[in-house]
């Protein structure tokens, strides 16, 4: 059976964090491996940096030895206290394990200001060093159980070796992808979700590791009303030169529970292919108008200006592209339409959702199943959570904080856990991280299988009309 830490999640990333975001290796635990002096030195020596974590009734202390343990060799400890979230520590000095563990101290040194007995099941210290660590002032704590721990590199090479695998692995099978059936030779995913949530991040992050390097095509910010202001369909290039990807991300206005966000009847028609790349909503262009002119003025410039052609007392800026529309594609084929949708959520902004806006997206989401669309969820923003570190996105989903919110996805709107995939974005970096990269892809991934589901479930006579379609696009005929 193995053995596990008593140590919590949040009390195991402090501790990380606070002596060099280390990854904690558990060598040697009392109450299994019994609290016998000579069984800890067998284990824990020649181990490299060590961090012994004793719990007591009331405390949780400990002794962090920055060189490995070695028979009769000094060592320097730092020790510390952690109390609720915070830490504390007092530099202990040089020190051997035999004596920091009372092994046999009259042979290798004096008794130290802090000592760690085992058999006794008790650490002794001074008033001083209590007093440093901020405990109360009991030279003897009485000791419940006490573990020790081999600390590592959070990505040490094989690790990143592994990564850099997985890594090449999903660049070849996204290369190759081919959709369910040959039915379109791209699929169109739409990116959907709040304001500001990491829609276009998320386009220019895949863009960027086929890339190659960090690059910016859509425009991305702070800005409260969103960056995007128009639908966009994104084609992207396998490298600088390479032939073109067999999907299509297509971007849009954030959903708002104010104006300016994109109309819910617009999206209906992104997603039978009614609307045109660069098309650019009435109601986002008429909201801008009015910050600069005042809506006194707003509809006297549009139409002045011919964005406008129809009467002034009949404009609605809440109204969705009309039928007429120069952008509105009448007879939308199987390839103009959408085949997944990706929900885009900030996990640090999804607790402070509105009744409005959950509200939103479950209606939007009943529309999707009614109209036969495979949706899945996107959670960005995850690696500025309190306490992630590098070394988690390698295995994010484990992580409690990260755990919590997407419970908290499935439990506000209704998302499948394995519908849900977590993604960190490029912002401001300037290189690409392979560990970073394996999200993205992962992501991308599971989008492409869901469209798979969606091109495989539609009806027969669907699929046997397009049949002739696809030969004469694959031969280059209209």
């Amino acid at each position: 059976m193995a053995v596990t830490t008593r140590l919590t999640w949040l009390h195991e990333k402090i501790l990380q964090n606070h002596f060099g975001g280390k990854r904690l290796s558990l060598l040697y635990k009392g109450s299994v491996h019994g609290f016998r002096n000579g069984v800890l030195l067998d284990r824990c020596c020649n181990q490299g940096p060590t961090l012994t974590v004793i719990y007591s009734e009331d405390h949780i202390i400990g002794a962090y030895a920055e060189e490995s343990y070695q028979e009769g060799k000094y060592a320097s400890i730092i020790l510390f206290a952690l109390q609720d979230t915070k830490i504390s520590e007092w530099k202990l000095g040089l020190c051997t394990p035999e004596t920091l563990f009372c092994c046999d101290v009259t042979k290798y040194n004096s008794p130290t200001n802090f000592q760690i007995d085992g058999r006794n099941r008790k650490v002794i210290m001074d008033l001083k060093t209590m007093e440093n660590l901020g405990l109360a002032q009991n030279c003897t704590i009485s000791i419940q159980d006490y573990e020790v721990f081999r600390c590592e590199d959070s990505l040490d090479e094989r690790k990143i070796k592994g990564v850099i695998e997985l890594r090449k692995s999903l660049l070849s099978a996204l290369r190759t992808y081919e959709p369910y059936g040959s039915l379109v030779q791209q699929i169109r995913i739409l990116l959907l979700g709040p304001i500001g949530a990491g829609k276009s991040s998320f386009f220019n992050s895949v863009r960027s590791v086929f890339q190659g390097h960090v690059t910016h095509q859509a425009l991305v910010g702070t800005n409260t009303t969103g960056i995007s202001e128009k639908y966009r369909t994104y084609s992207i290039r396998d490298g600088k030169d390479g032939k073109y990807l067999p999907f299509i991300l297509c971007d849009s206005l954030g959903l708002s529970e104010k104006e300016g966000g994109l109309c819910r009847d617009d999206i209906f028609y992104i997603l039978n292919g009614n609307i045109r790349d660069r098309y650019q909503l009435l109601k986002q262009l008429f909201l801008q108008v009015v910050l600069v002119w005042g809506i006194r003025n707003a509809h006297s410039y549009l139409v002045g200006h011919c964005f406008l052609t129809f009467s002034v007392s009949r404009f609605n800026p809440m109204e969705s592209i009309k039928l007429n529309h120069h952008d509105y594609i009448d007879s939308p084929s199987l390839k103009d339409r959408i085949h997944c949708v990706a929900f885009v959520f900030d996990a640090s902004s999804i607790q402070y959702f509105s009744s409005q806006m959950i509200v939103k997206i479950k209606r939007i989401r009943r529309e999707l199943v009614n109209a036969g669309v495979v949706h899945v969820a996107l959670l960005t923003h995850v690696d500025s959570m309190d306490l992630i570190t590098k070394g988690d996105l390698i295995e994010i989903e484990r992580c409690e904080p990260v755990r919590s919110k997407l419970e908290e996805v499935q439990r506000k709107l209704g998302f499948a856990l394995s519908d849900i995939s977590v993604v960190s974005n490029y912002s401001s970096e300037w290189e690409l991280d392979p560990v970073k990269d394996v999200l993205i892809l992962s992501a991308l991934r599971r989008m492409l299988w869901a469209a798979d589901d969606f091109l495989e479930d539609l009806p027969f006579e669907q699929i046997g009309n397009l049949r002739e379609e696809i030969i004469n696009c694959a031969q280059g005929k209209k």
